[in-house]
C-alpha cells in the first residue's frame, strides 16, 4: 500500500511536513488531570460524550441511594471507566479519584503513604543543626493520602473513586476493602500515636489539596461512590459481591454506536462523508461479530477520525485491518 496522506514518508529526507498535522481527535484533547485540584466548572471535564443507557443509569442511582460500591463488568472499550467521568460531570462531584489496580496493589496503598525514611533523615539533620525540639506537626509533610483515603475525607457531597481493573488485584484485596467500604473510616497509626500531643495534622490528599486529620482518623461524611471495573477475568468472593451493586455493560448496537460517533465526531465530518461513516460502522459490526465481540468502540472512532481527515480508510485494506484488529489476536 502506498501512503499518500501521512506526514511521515519513510524517505529519510528531512522536511517540514509536521506542520500539516491536523488537530488531534477530540478524545485526545484534554490534558492529564491526575492529581489536579478540584475544578470549579464542568465544561472541561471528561465524560461529556458518554451516553449512558437505562441499565447504567439505574445502577448508578442504586449505588448512590444505597451507598454501595458499583462493580462494572464488560469487555474492554465499552465505557466502564468513562461512566465515572460521566457521573462526576453531571452531578458536579469534582475530579474522579483514579486508582489503577495491579497485582501489587494493597489496601495500604489506597489509603495513604508515609515516607518514614525521609522524615527520619530530616529529623537527624535538624538535630545536628539545631537545638530546637522536633515539631510533631511536621509529620504531615511525609504523609499523602491515597485515592481511597482521599475519597473518605469529610465532604458535603460524595467523591467518585474509580478502581480500574479490580480483577487484576491480589486475591486478598477485595476482602481487605470490605471493612473500609462498610465503615467509611480508617486510622493513620503514625498520627494516632501522637494525637495526645498533636491532635490535628495537615497532610496532602491525592488530588494535591491539603487535608486536616483529627486524632489520626479519617471519617467520611458522605459515602463516596466507588466504581470498580472488571473485564470478567476472575471471580470475586461472595462477601465482596454481596456488598456491591453489579452492572454488566454490553457491546453497543448500531443505534448506540451512531450516538457515540455523533457525540465524539459529529462536527468533524461534512455531509458528503456520512456514507463513509455508515460504511465504517457496518464494517466494524461485521468484524466485531467475526472476532467474537473482541473489538472496542474506540477502534471504530479511530477509523472514522482518519476518514474525517480525508484518509481513504475504506480503500486502504491494510490500514483498516490495522485499526480493527481483534483485541485477542
Amino acid at each position: 500500500m502506498t501512503t499518500t496522506w501521512g506526514v511521515f514518508t519513510g524517505t529519510s529526507e528531512p522536511h517540514d511536513g509536521i506542520s500539516a498535522l491536523p488537530p488531534p481527535p477530540p478524545w485526545r484533547l484534554a490534558p492529564p488531570r491526575e492529581n489536579k485540584a478540584v475544578s470549579d466548572g464542568v465544561e472541561d471535564r471528561p465524560g461529556g460524550t458518554y451516553r449512558a443507557g437505562p441499565p447504567e443509569i439505574e445502577a448508578v442511582n442504586a449505588a448512590l441511594y444505597l451507598r454501595r460500591p458499583l462493580l462494572v463488568t464488560g469487555p474492554p472499550g465499552v465505557g466502564k471507566s468513562s461512566l465515572a467521568d460521566a457521573v462526576t460531570r453531571e452531578l458536579k462531584l469534582g475530579e474522579v479519584l483514579r486508582w489503577p489496580i495491579t497485582t501489587r496493589s494493597t489496601l495500604q496503598e489506597g489509603l495513604y503513604a508515609y515516607d518514614a525514611i525521609g522524615r527520619l533523615q530530616d529529623i537527624n539533620i535538624q538535630k545536628l543543626t539545631s537545638d530546637a525540639s522536633v515539631d510533631l506537626s511536621a509529620i504531615g509533610k511525609y504523609i499523602r493520602l491515597g485515592p481511597l483515603g482521599t475519597a473518605l475525607l469529610p465532604s458535603r457531597t460524595p467523591r467518585v473513586l474509580l478502581m480500574d481493573e479490580i480483577d487484576k488485584s491480589d486475591i486478598d484485596l477485595p476482602n481487605d476493602l470490605l471493612h473500609v467500604f462498610e465503615e467509611g473510616q480508617f486510622t493513620i497509626p503514625e498520627l494516632a500515636r501522637i494525637a495526645a500531643k498533636q491532635p490535628e495534622v495537615e497532610v496532602l490528599a491525592w488530588d494535591s489539596q491539603p487535608a486536616r486529620i483529627v486524632q489520626g482518623r479519617v471519617i467520611r461524611d458522605a459515602f463516596p461512590l466507588v466504581i470498580l471495573t472488571s473485564n470478567g477475568e476472575r471471580e470475586f468472593p461472595a462477601a465482596f459481591l454481596r456488598r456491591c451493586i453489579r452492572l454488566t455493560i454490553k457491546q453497543p448496537d448500531r443505534a448506540q454506536l451512531e450516538q457515540i460517533v455523533a457525540a465524539h465526531l459529529d462536527t468533524w465530518f461534512p455531509a458528503e462523508l456520512r456514507p463513509t461513516v455508515d460504511m465504517l460502522i457496518t464494517e466494524f459490526l461485521q468484524r466485531r461479530t467475526q472476532a467474537g465481540g473482541n473489538l472496542a468502540t474506540d477502534q471504530l472512532l479511530n477509523a472514522i477520525y482518519l476518514a474525517s481527515q480525508r484518509v481513504g480508510v475504506q480503500t486502504h485494506a491494510d490500514l483498516l485491518d490495522m485499526l480493527m484488529q481483534s483485541l485477542t489476536s
